[in-house]
């Protein structure tokens, strides 16, 4: 029997991609990545209240003009429950607090969420690799959100081996710039050739340097589209940080040793964007790097 009918405050964390190759482009068009995903402390944070008339009901943010079937939390739980075969529904309740477009995963994570939730709040049983099958279909970024683990993937992102990380804090800064990522996958002067990489060459270069492996092989595009982000990038370098873009952005991350090094480099950061020509930021924040996933243990 079930013990509960409502789950409250369940975490939906960001995403970081730490280095992210583009290696090459299938015959139907989507691009072959390589990209190690961490997990970060900021988090939407989702309500769900089980029903027994199967309706999914979505409260709360959503982007603006969004229709209930394009919405990624209502696509989940329509999808585990067509899996599972369950007659209950659900009432959903987002509250965002990861921006929408920065390249943080925050939909994506939004839809992980869900489909770990309501497995748990409906009783459906259903395994993390089940719950995997599920993911890759809502998003390429949806199946590392299930998988729990920092990770290192490949293909469109669904290929993921579990990989050790170094702890670490971020500052992230969000510029004022909305990414259209098809138009960044679709620019013909973006990289799609970059070397295909093993793991342990990633593993081995954690161990012997302090700066990120790799590139972002969308920042130059990104930059191009959008000269805020090659802004951005040039005040957090010239303030001697080994910053990088974050997925199709236009988000911007760099690594601190902890939380207090971080916000000290934010504050830097923040009094050179004040004193320069770059204004146009619209949020940032210190984070601490996560090794697994808030929800990992529900699918243990």
């Amino acid at each position: 029997m079930l013990s509960c009918s409502t789950l409250y405050d369940v975490p939906a964390p960001a995403k970081l991609n730490l280095f992210l190759h583009v290696v090459g482009r299938r015959p139907d068009g989507y691009h072959q990545l390589q990209t190690v995903f961490r997990f970060v402390d900021l988090c939407d944070r989702l309500d769900f209240e089980r029903t027994g008339d199967g309706l999914i009901l979505r409260d709360g943010e959503t982007l603006p003009g969004l229709a209930p079937e394009a919405d990624l939390v209502v696509r989940a739980a329509r999808s585990l429950q067509q899996a599972s075969g369950t007659r209950f529904g659900a009432r959903i309740r987002c509250a965002k607090h990861i921006p929408a477009g920065g390249g943080l995963g925050g939909g994506s994570s939004d839809a992980a969420t869900t489909l770990i939730a309501l497995n748990r709040l409906w009783g459906t049983g259903l395994t993390r690799a089940d719950l995997l099958r599920l993911a890759l279909p809502l998003g390429a970024d949806v199946p590392v959100f299930v998988f729990g683990q920092s990770a290192f993937a490949e293909g469109v992102g669904e290929q993921l081996q579990a990989v050790a990380l170094p702890p670490q804090a971020y500052c992230i800064i969000r510029p004022r710039a909305h990414v259209e990522t098809a138009a960044i996958f679709r620019d013909p002067d973006l990289t799609r050739n970059s070397e295909s990489v093993k793991i342990s060459v990633f593993t081995d270069w954690q161990t012997e340097h302090r700066s990120l492996f790799g590139r972002n092989d969308l920042e130059a595009t990104v930059s191009r589209h959008h000269p805020v982000v090659a802004q951005l990038l040039g005040v957090m370098r010239h303030a001697g940080l080994d910053a990088r873009m974050t997925g199709s952005g236009s988000c911007l991350f760099a690594g601190c040793y902890g939380i207090a090094q971080a916000r000290m480099q934010l504050d830097r950061i923040i009094s050179k964007i004040q004193g320069s020509s770059v204004e146009q930021v619209e949020g940032f924040w210190v984070c601490q790097g996560l090794d697994d996933h808030p929800l990992k243990s529900w699918l243990d």
